[in-house]
């Protein structure tokens, strides 16, 4: 049994990632973690932080009924929470959602789990074409640049891996829900704000708490929100599509 799980831990290897314009030294027990990574890794000779994790953190990460997940994906959800919570004190945070790039923006779409949001950015491909491309299908980052809000890439990009290592500017945030009859609307920073704080990663300390509402109010107030109603038709891409590219 020793000799199998030699296999998948790896002792306090460090690597280094780029992810949000931000170099991270990560110091890694499971080999799971730097293939995860590979798209991003980097021999930058600076580092903006570090992280590591306990086992105690690993293992928090486990849910009811998961008891057979591998350790090495546990402990690259404790990474990825910790990166998160570091990298608010550079203007970046993570909101649960799926980012495609057209034409050098971005466009975000939220929505709680099973309404549908990879199911929409799909069709943008279908429908629009090759000049949609997806940047992340599930956990990007978003930070603030010289005022701008950028949405990067990163490897934690749910189960159908849709990611890149890149970033485009955000244009505009999507709430999508389902309907019968495919249509849009444009809501206010007030009408925006409890769906936005339901995908938002919440940290537990009260200073990274301020930090993030903080980010979230300046988003909603830079980035027009919009509320987009929809089947699973082109029709549904190409009434968003109109819209948003104005």
């Amino acid at each position: 049994m020793a000799q199998a799980t030699a296999l998948f831990v790896v002792e306090k290897v460090k690597m280094k990632v780029r992810l949000a314009d931000l170099v991270i030294e990560i110091k890694n027990k499971y080999e799971y973690v730097e293939e995860l990574c590979r798209d991003y890794l980097t021999d930058a000779p600076c580092v903006d932080f570090f992280v590591e994790c306990t086992d105690d953190e690993i293992e928090a990460e486990r849910q009811d009924g998961e008891a057979e997940m591998p350790k090495g994906y546990l402990e690259s959800l404790a990474v990825y929470r910790k990166i998160c919570t570091r990298a608010l004190d550079y203007d970046a945070f993570l909101v649960h959602s799926a980012v495609i790039e057209l034409e050098g923006n971005a466009y975000a779409f939220l929505a709680k789990s099973g309404t549908g949001k990879s199911t929409h950015i799909a069709l943008w491909r279908t429908t629009i074409g090759d000049k949609v491309q997806i940047i992340n299908g599930d956990k990007p980052i978003y930070r603030y640049i010289d005022g701008i809000l950028y949405a990067y890439g990163t490897p934690w990009c749910g189960k159908e891996g849709w990611q890149r290592n890149t970033r485009a500017r955000l244009k505009a945030l999507c709430y999508i829900e389902r309907a019968e009859k495919n249509s849009i609307e444009k809501i206010t920073p007030r009408e925006s704000v409890m769906r936005m704080l339901k995908q938002v990663l919440i940290p537990k300390g009260a200073d990274e708490v301020s930090k993030t509402l903080a980010l979230v109010d300046r988003m909603l107030n830079d980035i027009q929100s919009w509320i987009v109603k929809c089947n699973i038709s082109s029709e549904a891409a190409l009434i968003a599509y109109n819209a948003l590219k104005e």
